[in-house]
Order: structure tokens, then sequence, then C-alpha cells
């Protein structure tokens, strides 16, 4: 495992904010060379560290204005019901993300959608899914904090 010092830390500050910034614009940035900084961010791509890159879409531009949290219970907790309704979910690109959770509900979901047809389509598709007994739906009213990278 690879322990994260200052200067690791400072260049995942500044990779989170823009991935895109050249290699001799991160070395200003936190006092080093450019290949220096390439050789500590090879290190920690290895590591598993930074998991990769990725821009960070509009939801409004790209026709998925409307956001949904859905808590999904399932019939079964067995290794094999979950598996299957992870399988499942893992088909339907408009749930953007899914965490297994303790408390009431099973599992947690982020789901996008372009309007409430579009919503209830998906909706279907997770009710269709192995082994759910029941979903609780959240509509989002508005994101007042947006996910803006992990703390560093």
């Amino acid at each position: 495992m690879h322990t994260l010092d200052k200067i690791d830390r400072a260049i995942l500050k500044v990779l989170q904010a823009d991935c895109r910034v050249s290699m001799a614009e991160l070395g200003q940035r936190v006092s080093l060379s450019a290949s220096a900084c390439h050789r500590r961010i090879k290190i920690m791509e290895e590591a598993g560290i930074i998991r990769g890159y990725g821009a960070r879409l509009d939801a409004d531009a790209m026709g998925q204005a409307m956001a949904f949290v859905l808590e999904v219970s399932l019939n079964s907790q067995s290794d094999e019901a979950m598996r299957a309704f992870e399988t499942k979910l893992a088909l339907i690109p408009e749930v953007l993300e899914a965490n297994l959770m303790t408390g009431p509900s099973d599992y947690v979901l982020r789901v996008a959608a372009k309007d409430t047809v579009a919503f209830e389509q998906v909706h279907a598709r997770v009710r269709e899914a192995p082994h759910v007994q029941r979903i609780e739906t959240k509509m989002v009213l508005r994101h007042v904090k947006p996910w803006s990278g992990m703390r560093v």
C-alpha cells in the first residue's frame, strides 16, 4: 500500500479539480518538475489510488434534468439474491450509482431521467429486477452540494 505524503495529496487535490491540467502546470502548482509529477501519478495509478479520469457532465445539457433517489428492499439478503439484483442493475444505464446499505433498505440508488415518463420506465425496470420487494422513491428538488471529490 502506498502512503500518501504532502506532495501526493497536493497533486491529488489539483487533479480532482482539473484532471486536464498539464504536467508542467501541475509541477508549478506543487513545486515539482513535470517528470516528478508524472512518476508520482503513475505510482498512485498503479496503487489504485487514482482509478481513472473523467468529465463532469451537466445533467440539464445531457437531457437528464430529473434526479431521483430510490430505496430498494429485497425479499432476501442471500448472496445469490443480491448478486442477481446487482447484475440486473448493471444493465440499467439511468441508475448512476447503487450502494448496499445498512438500515431499513438494502440499496440506495441514484437515478437520472429526462422526465417523469422516462423515470417511470426506469422504475419499472428496477421493480422487475430479481428479488425486489419494496421501492421507496424520492425526487430530488435541487442539488445543494454536488460531489466535488474526495477529501485529500
